[in-house]
Order: C-alpha cells, then sequence, then structure tokens
C-alpha cells in the first residue's frame, strides 16, 4: 500500500507512479480523499456543537427545563447528522482504501521505466558450456536418467505436473538441502509455513486483490457461495507466509533485521508444459523453493538488498552454472516491489531463465500487514541531546534461495556427457548418497 500523503505531496513520488502505471485514476483518489478530510472535519464541528450543546442542556435543567427539552431536539438532529456523517466518511473510507489496494508499488531510484526489453545485464558468472557434440535437452536427459516421470505426472494431476523419482527425487532434496544448509551458515532463521494461507496473508504480501486468479483457493463445505474472505489459498511462494510473521507487531528497531528462509512448496495457477519454452519442469503448478525475506528498519533495505543479491549468486556459483544477473525495468517487476534483480541460469535448449527473483518492497507490504519499527534517533538543540523513539513502517526485502524447478534442467543440460551421463555439482555430492554421476537406465 502506498501512502497516500505521498502521493498528495510529492511531486516525484506522484510522477514516478504514473510513469510505472499510466493508468491509474490519481485524480480520482485525490479527489475522494480531499472529501474525506471535509466530511471528517463537518462531522468535528458537529461534535463539538453537541458537547457544548451538551453541556448546555445540563445548565438549563436546573433553571429552564423548556428550553432544556428544546435543546434536547436539536441535539437529537445534530446526532443524526453526525451518523449521517460517520457512514459517508466510512464509505469514502472503504472507496480510498479500494482503490489504494490496487496500486504498484513506485519505483526505486535508478528503476528504468519500460518493460521486459528494458531489462539490463548487471553480472554474467561463470562459462557456457561447450559441447563437441550434440547436446539433449533436459526432458530427453530426465527421462533417460530415469529422474522425472512427465507421463504420470500428468496422468495424476494434469498438465503442469510431474514426478520425481529415485535419483531424481534425491538431487531434488540434495538441493534443498545446499540451500539450507547455506542459509543456517549465513545466520537466517528457518521456517516451514503452512501451506494453506488466509485472505489478509495475500493482502499484506500485495498479492490480493488484484493477483487472486493466480492463487488455488480451498473452499470447505459444497453449495456454499464462494467467499474469498473466508477462504484459504495453497501459498504460491513462502513470500506471502513470512511477511505475516509479524504482521500487526512493532518490532523494536534494535532488533532488526529480522532475518529468515523458508521452505514450502509453490501452488500456483499459471500453465504448465505450455509451448516449446515451457516444457518440462520449466513452468508448473507445483515446485520446490526456498525464499529468503528480511525484516529492517528503513535505512537499511539498500544494503539489505545487495546482501540478497550476493547470496543469490553465490549459491548459483557453488553449483558450477552459468548464468546472469538481470536489473528488472519497472514494467517487468512483481506490483508490489520498488526494485528487483533477477538471476537468470543458462538452459542450453531453452536460453536464460529466472531462478531467483531479488526485490525490496521497501515499506510496501509492511504498510499492508502493520508491521511497524521503533527507532531509538538522538535529537540536539540547544546543547540538549534527548532520546527520542519513533515509531515508522518496517522495510521488507525477498528474494528466491532458490527454486529447483529450473535447476535441474540447467544441470542436466550444463553437466552432460557424450554418453548420455550427467555430472552432479560436488557441492550436491555429500547428499547424495554415494552417487556422482548420473547415468542412462
Amino acid at each position: 500500500m502506498i501512502d497516500i500523503n505521498q502521493l498528495k505531496n510529492n511531486e516525484q513520488f506522484r510522477a514516478r507512479l504514473l510513469e510505472r502505471a499510466p493508468d491509474l485514476d490519481v485524480t480520482k483518489v485525490l479527489e475522494l480523499d480531499d472529501n474525506l478530510r471535509k466530511e471528517r472535519q463537518k462531522n468535528e464541528n458537529l461534535r463539538s456543537e453537541r458537547n457544548v450543546g451538551t453541556a448546555k442542556i445540563a445548565e438549563l435543567m436546573k433553571t429552564d427545563k423548556i428550553r432544556a427539552s428544546k435543546l434536547v431536539l436539536d441535539m437529537k438532529v445534530v446526532g443524526a447528522k453526525i451518523e449521517l456523517g460517520d457512514r459517508k466518511i466510512a464509505k469514502l473510507e472503504n472507496q480510498i482504501f479500494d482503490m489504494l489496494a490496487k496500486f504498484p508499488n513506485v519505483p526505486s531510484s535508478g528503476v528504468v521505466m519500460g518493460y521486459k526489453e528494458a531489462n539490463k545485464v548487471v553480472g554474467s558468472f561463470g562459462k557456457k558450456p561447450e559441447f563437441t557434440f550434440k547436446p539433449k535437452d533436459h526432458v530427453e536427459l530426465c527421462t533417460s536418467l530415469g529422474l522425472i516421470d512427465y507421463e504420470r505426472g500428468t496422468r495424476m494431476s494434469g498438465s503442469g505436473h510431474w514426478v520425481y523419482i529415485g535419483s531424481g527425487a534425491m538431487l531434488e532434496w540434495a538441493l534443498l538441502n545446499y540451500f539450507v544448509d547455506f542459509h543456517t551458515k549465513n545466520g537466517y532463521k528457518f521456517v516451514m509455513p503452512p501451506h494453506l494461507l488466509n485472505y489478509e496473508s495475500g493482502y499484506a504480501a500485495g498479492q490480493f486483490p488484484r493477483f487472486m486468479d493466480d492463487v488455488f483457493f480451498v473452499q470447505r463445505g459444497q453449495g456454499t457461495k464462494f467467499d474469498p474472505k473466508a477462504a484459504k489459498f495453497l501459498a504460491p511462494t513462502s513470500e506471502t507466509a513470512l511477511i505475516n510473521m509479524h504482521r500487526g507487531e512493532t518490532i523494536p528497531g534494535d532488533q532488526m533485521p529480522i532475518k529468515y528462509f523458508g521452505y514450502s512448496p509453490c501452488y500456483r495457477g499459471e500453465p504448465g508444459g505450455y509451448g516449446a519454452s515451457e516444457r518440462g519442469t520449466i513452468r508448473g503448478h507445483q515446485f520446490n523453493k526456498v525464499e529468503m525475506f528480511i525484516f529492517c528498519n528503513p535505512d537499511e533495505s539498500t544494503m539489505f538488498f545487495d546482501e540478497l543479491v550476493k547470496n543469490a549468486e553465490e549459491l548459483i556459483s557453488g553449483l558450477g552454472l552459468h548464468f546472469n544477473t538481470v536489473a528488472l525495468a519497472a514494467g517487468d517487476m512483481s506490483a508490489a516491489m520498488s526494485k528487483t534483480c533477477d538471476t537468470e541460469v543458462w538452459i542450453p535448449s531453452l536460453g536464460y531463465k529466472e531462478v531467483s527473483s531479488i526485490s525490496n518492497a521497501i515499506c510496501y507490504q509492511a504498510r499492508r500487514a502493520n508491521v511497524r519499527t521503533k527507532i531509538a534517533q538522538h535529537e540536539c538543540s540547544d546543547g540538549v541531546c534527548r532520546k527520542v523513539v519513533k515509531t515508522d513502517y518496517a522495510h521488507t526485502l525477498n528474494a528466491s534461495g532458490l527454486a529447483t524447478s529450473r535447476l535441474i534442467p540447467a544441470i542436466v543440460e550444463q553437466f552432460q556427457n557424450e554418453d548420455g551421463s550427467v555430472d552432479i555439482p560436488p557441492v550436491l555430492h555429500k547428499y547424495m548418497h554415494g552417487i556422482t554421476k548420473l547415468t542412462p537406465q
């Protein structure tokens, strides 16, 4: 949720927002806000009038009961006007809330406008593999190596689903163990959140109400009218849960930063097996991911954004894979984010595919989740210094660390051999129960 005071009073803020989303009806929101302030002032005046009248009635009851009775009737009219004003205020507040809830975050300075074509590679790591033979694609390799059963996954659940089996399941779990060890050593706290979340969790993350069609809702009972605010949905990423770890809380500044990493399967309503570039496990309805998440004081989020980028890059570099880091243009970022970099791994048969998205939401999610921080500051004037505690919204950041469903295609394609075997990255050996090479079955 953006700050309406910034929208109203900060011309640069408003211009950046409209550059990102030119169709936003900012004028309408500001008109509603102006009407809201006028209605609140009218009701304040009416309440003051009623307070004076109530005190006057008490005095008149001792000296002039007829005038007191007339004034009682007058105050009932004032009371009715106050009730009407309260209803108008509530209606305006709801209208403003509903409109602002759909507004995206304001891009940070330095984020370029535009869409995917304006994205910029800001780092390249490792080298593309060079093959002396005709390389196979990941679907052929995962099938011949017996890692993934695509046919039975589709039979069980429809398109966009697959089954990890044998060494494929072990490789998937080895990646997750590698991520867990990495983040634990870096001082992040492990969280395994619920898979079923409520509407408030989706709203706090910035996914609702705009993107409700992207998730799987679960509703108990049949024949009842569907109400998203009463139903649960399957987490599309553990980020959605982690922002809600401190929903409604005020965190002392000296307890910041709070660093989590969460594991969960991710459930998404996007199509799987959609065209040549979406084959195999590239895009599906369910996949595994570890997510980093940080709550911090407002002046620290730029520093922690750089930390999250570094963590994602180190994880992929540790696997020995070639990849790029890409700064996203405003139009290619998630609506809740102010700045985003993607790490895109090289899959020879497909090109570059994102495996981690690193984002700074600044105070956008914290406003929606009402997560605040108390910051102690020293203010000095006239030679006297005082300790002042100020309350502000926290900043939140998140990053995939990492998603697995595109890493396995990258591993089998980048590390394949002419005989159809695949070398497992050395960093995963200790999790593979003695398996260091995958061989065709």
